[in-house]
C-alpha cells in the first residue's frame, strides 16, 4: 500500500475487486491477461491499482512515463516488459 489506513478516513477506497464492471475484467486487466502481465500474482493488485488512475490522467503516456509510474512497485519478478505492453494496449484502445 502507499498509504496508512488512517489517510483513507473519509475517503472513497477502490479495491482491486471494485474496478471492474460485473463479471466483466476492466480493460487494464484484460490486457494483463492478454499481454502476460500477470507473473507471480502477488504485485498485480498493486500494478493495476496504480496504473488504472495513472491512465485516466495521462491516457496516451509514452514508455518513459509508463515506467516511471510502474518505479513505485516493485516485484521480484522483474518482468515489467508485459506490463508496459499492457498499458499501451489499453492506451492505444482509448485512443
Amino acid at each position: 500500500c502507499t498509504m496508512l489506513a488512517v489517510e483513507a478516513a473519509g475517503r472513497e477506497v477502490t479495491t482491486i475487486e471494485g474496478i471492474a464492471q460485473g463479471t466483466e475484467l476492466h480493460p487494464m486487466q484484460a490486457a494483463f491477461r492478454e499481454c502476460h502481465g500477470l507473473q507471480c500474482g502477488y504485485c498485480t493488485p498493486g500494478f493495476l491499482m496504480t496504473l488504472v488512475p495513472f491512465l485516466e490522467e495521462n491516457p496516451q503516456p509514452d514508455e518513459a512515463a509508463i515506467r516511471d509510474v510502474l518505479s513505485g512497485n516493485i516485484c521480484r519478478c522483474t518482468g515489467y516488459q508485459n506490463i508496459v505492453e499492457a498499458v499501451k494496449l489499453v492506451a492505444q484502445s482509448k485512443a
